[in-house]
């Protein structure tokens, strides 16, 4: 039994408190039905691959408040359905496992592995080796990775960072407010259901600027057009080193990225400027925010907007005709409000290497981003505006904007901050001594006043659940997290305990 990685950790938290199938990681493979695999050829492959990658064969159970790896209940092994949308949307037992799952429909093999033990990367690397083994072939051997402390290095080098990484966020960080779009604002940072529209983009090469450099600068001078002086976007960071290449696994993070773009500035200097901003913080990818930010309350999304680009696997040797595979396959949820997923194939095929090759899988919560079609043609058009001159101003790219004036949160998207911290609660009562006790415990502090706030004693989320489940076991009372963290002192839980 060891302990998971800081990244797999906040994603336990966060599925706790209701994520849905945010966390499901489909990869949906259709064969031809006459160059289709044989089932048991297919199966032994499938248990080839949990055999090269064990975790994928764990489970995630919870000890003293502290989540733990621990072996499946019973390994995974191909199943078959009746749907593709049955076998992507239907639950994991965390606690139990397994964490993948392989299922036959038809002709069309559905791989779903919950992000704890899976990342974009891990897909090619799976259906890489699914592919061998299918074939008869034998994958290369891997380069050496404890497959059950894999996060054991990830912690050493973090606390290594730590206080650099505090330094830098410290001028930066902000709770990102609404992000205006045509007809609303975008807000939520929760996971729930989502809907999907795909579509293709053509992204310009500008010297000194990656792909993705000038995609993330034109999704930024695209909200900023809309009205918003101030644009904050979440990235997926690749946190994978030499040791994990080739392993499948969490090795990614999620990390915020902020701009106030000058609506005079030329496009070029701009998306300059970001890729400045966003190099800077590459220093810092393997370190998460809630461990750098003090009382950064957990979010199944850092911000309502988010990017994640990848680039394609290479479609050459055994994967080739390995069926067609759906990369981007919807797991029918979206984290936050609006996830823009991009999967660049640009000369990674046999065929054309020169295809442009970018594909856009924007998942959005149609509550808040009612006019998806609007928002994708508007991308677009920027991203042709800077194609024709790269040089021309934010305020001069094309796009509706700016909108009206930024809509009031409704009172039930605005979180309630407590009346008065646990200014009227008896801290003669017992049982705030016994929290102390606990508190002083976990933190190794002492004294801990009733009014001090945990975060600024050093504690996170981690410390936090393992507080909460001392006193769940000690003391037969239950504070939710997100009670805990709008109420971070002694004195506050115990007044949410009393009520």
């Amino acid at each position: 039994m060891t302990q998971v990685s800081f990244a797999q950790h906040g994603m336990w938290v966060t599925e706790r408190m209701g994520a849905g199938s945010a966390y499901h990681m489909p990869v949906v493979i259709r064969f031809d039905g006459s160059r289709a695999p044989d089932p048991a050829v297919l199966a032994a492959a499938c248990a080839r691959v949990v055999e090269r990658h064990p975790l994928l064969s764990r489970a995630v159970r919870e000890h003293d408040g502290v989540p733990h790896l621990v072996p499946a209940a019973r390994p995974p092994s191909l199943e078959t359905g009746g749907s593709v949308e049955e076998a992507v949307g239907r639950p994991f037992d965390l606690e139990d496992g397994p964490l993948v799952r392989f299922t036959l429909v038809g002709d069309t093999l559905v791989v779903v592995a919950h992000h704890l033990v899976f990342d974009g990367g891990s897909k090619d690397i799976l259906v890489a080796d699914l592919a061998a083994f299918a074939s008869g072939a034998v994958p290369p051997p891997l380069a050496p990775l404890d497959p059950f402390d894999h996060a054991a290095g990830q912690r050493e080098r973090v606390a290594a960072l730590l206080g650099e990484a505090r330094a830098f966020w410290a001028d930066r960080w902000r709770e990102p407010g609404d992000m205006v779009v045509p007809g609303g604002a975008l807000r939520s940072r929760r996971g729930g259901p989502g809907r999907l529209l795909e579509f293709s983009l053509d992204v310009p090469g500008l010297p000194g600027l990656t792909r993705f450099e000038v995609l993330l600068a034109a999704l930024h001078a695209l909200l900023m057009s809309y009205g918003n002086a101030d644009v904050v976007t979440a990235v997926d960071l690749s946190t994978r080193t030499a040791e994990s290449e080739g392993h499948i696994g969490p090795f990614v993070n999620e990390l915020p990225v902020f701009s106030s773009p000058p609506a005079d500035a030329p496009f070029v200097t701009f998306a300059a400027a970001l890729r400045a901003e966003l190099r800077s913080l590459y220093a810092y990818r393997e370190v998460p925010l809630a461990r750098a930010v003090a009382g950064l309350k957990p979010h199944a999304a850092l911000a309502p907007v988010s990017v994640s680009y990848r680039r394609g696997p290479l479609t050459t040797g055994s994967t080739a005709g390995f069926g067609e595979v759906d990369w981007l396959a919807f797991n029918h949820a979206v984290r936050g409000a609006l996830q823009l997923q991009v999967l660049d194939s640009a000369g990674r095929t046999d065929d054309d290497p020169a295809t442009p090759g970018m594909t856009a899988s924007l998942r959005y919560d149609p509550g808040e981003l009612t006019d998806p079609v609007g928002f994708a043609d508007d991308l677009r058009a920027v991203l042709a505006a800077i194609a024709q001159d790269p040089a021309r101003s934010l305020e001069m790219l094309p796009a509706r904007g700016p909108v009206v004036a930024w809509p009031v949160p409704s009172p039930s998207t605005v979180e309630a901050a407590p009346e008065d911290g646990g200014a009227g609660v008896d801290l003669d009562d017992p049982l705030a001594a016994e929290i102390r006790a606990i508190w002083e415990e976990v933190l190794k502090l002492a004294p801990i006043e009733p009014h001090d706030d945990i975060f600024e004693l050093g504690g996170h989320s981690l410390i936090i659940t393992q507080i909460i489940a001392r006193m769940r076991k000690r003391l037969g009372v239950e504070v939710d997290l997100d009670d805990f963290f709008d109420n971070p002192t002694i004195a506050g839980v115990l007044q949410v305990i009393r009520g």
